[in-house]
């Protein structure tokens, strides 16, 4: 491939990864972070950072040695055997039925929050979830084009929501509130934040965009995975600034009970727009990240099922996305948090981090493949990776078995 092909918009490139990184995982982050404080907090942003960033190169490293196309399952497949692409499907499903549970529990939440302040009734949160789930059915059912017209909207709606938080939340921060510092507790944000930086899906669709250009897809890479960087440490600075950790439905409180961001600023902020604009921001964070997994999901389950995309088809990928993690944000209303923990520190972490390390080693250093890019460090950034990403995963089975 002619590594000198000018072919997309690296700008282009930089919007779809920091788009895909910007959602639902943002709502849990601040909440998360309230046992180790904002300093510990930003610290341990850059580290999430430096390791995802770190493992998407090493998926471009892989990918550069195909010149078709192909997708994570099959580079899994081609470079480990049945044994990784078997890993890969397990992995994939379970980081979207988890992220789909935490996505459906966190909209239930937020629609009853709605109903409740503008008609005083209280509906429980099942309905809430139940209303996005036959939404996003419908799109879903309708196709990608009715999808991207419907998200750029929502996207909109995003961007502008972000904005004005952080204008009319500033003045409401408060120095105290960000005083609070627990570095022993630091590494425990790491599965939520982890969230914040899954783009890795995107990397065949980039190579082809970019015309297999390493350098800019390299400079797409890390430029698209630092604009959410600043994103979310400027979105847990306004959050933690407005919100104290202990007072009333404080952050502490909210995060024993499994709850959202939005939750902790009904009590401590005194602007009531303010925590609309939360809440409307929140909604299009959930949304947006919902129906952009759903869609990519619809296409994993029909290439790997052989299932055709006729009405019957569709109707049967629709009932398999919505249906699972529907079921169980209706067993469990408060799952948000638990879900993303889970999601990052199992599904994100093996299929994000372990995988395209244990990838690079077998073709590096048993298949003896060789491309046009290679992640510096050899063998110990390799380590490295693996280390971190198996110590994370130890990390939260010891803490939920206490």
């Amino acid at each position: 491939m002619d590594q000198t092909t000018k072919s997309g918009s690296v700008l282009g490139a930089v919007l779809l990864i920091a788009g895909c990184c910007i959602g639902a995982g943002m709502l849990g982050v601040p909440v998360i972070a309230a046992v180790a404080g904002f300093q510990p907090s930003l610290g341990m942003f850059f580290v999430s950072w430096l390791f995802m960033a770190t493992t998407a190169l090493l998926l471009l490293e892989v990918n550069l040695w195909f010149v078709e196309d192909v997708s994570l399952v099959s580079m899994a497949g081609a470079t480990l055997g049945k044994g990784g692409q078997f890993l890969a499907w397990s992995c994939f499903i379970f980081l979207f039925y988890a992220l789909g549970v935490a996505y459906l529990a966190g909209s239930g939440e937020l629609i009853a929050g709605f109903v409740q302040e503008m008609t005083g009734l209280s509906i429980p949160h099942w309905v809430g979830s139940a209303l996005v789930s036959v939404l996003f059915a419908v799109f879903i059912y309708c196709g990608t084009y009715a999808v991207d017209l419907f998200n750029r909207a929502l996207m909109l709606g995003l961007i502008v929501t972000y904005l004005l938080l952080v204008v009319l939340g500033i003045p409401h921060i408060s120095s105290e509130n960000l005083s609070f510092r627990d570095w022993s507790m630091a590494p425990y944000l790491l599965p939520v934040m982890i969230i914040s930086f899954g783009f890795h899906n995107l990397i065949p669709s980039l190579k082809t965009y970019l015309g297999g250009n390493v350098a800019r897809v390299r400079k797409a890479v890390i430029y698209g995975s630092f604009v959410p960087l600043i994103i979310n440490i400027v979105w847990v600075w306004v959050i933690m600034g407005l919100t104290p950790l202990q007072q009333g439905e404080g952050l502490a409180t909210v995060l024993d009970e499994g709850k959202m961001a939005t939750e902790t600023l009904r009590e401590a902020v005194g602007s009531s727009l303010v925590l609309r604009v939360v809440e409307y921001f929140a909604f299009f964070a959930i949304v947006t990240s919902f129906l952009g997994n759903s869609l990519s999901f619809v296409d994993f389950l029909a290439d790997g099922f052989r299932v055709k995309k006729d009405a019957i088809g569709k109707c049967l990928l629709c009932a398999l996305v919505v249906t699972p993690p529907f079921i169980m944000a209706l067993i469990y209303p408060n799952a948000f948090l638990w879900a993303l923990n889970y999601a990052g520190a199992f599904g994100a972490v093996l299929l994000f981090g372990v995988l395209p390390a244990l990838m690079v080693w077998s073709g590096r250093y048993r298949k003896g493949l060789k491309g046009t890019f290679q992640v510096p460090g050899g063998k110990i950034t390799l380590l490295a990776v693996l280390a971190f990403a198996l110590g994370m995963m130890l990390m939260q089975i010891m803490e939920k078995s206490t």
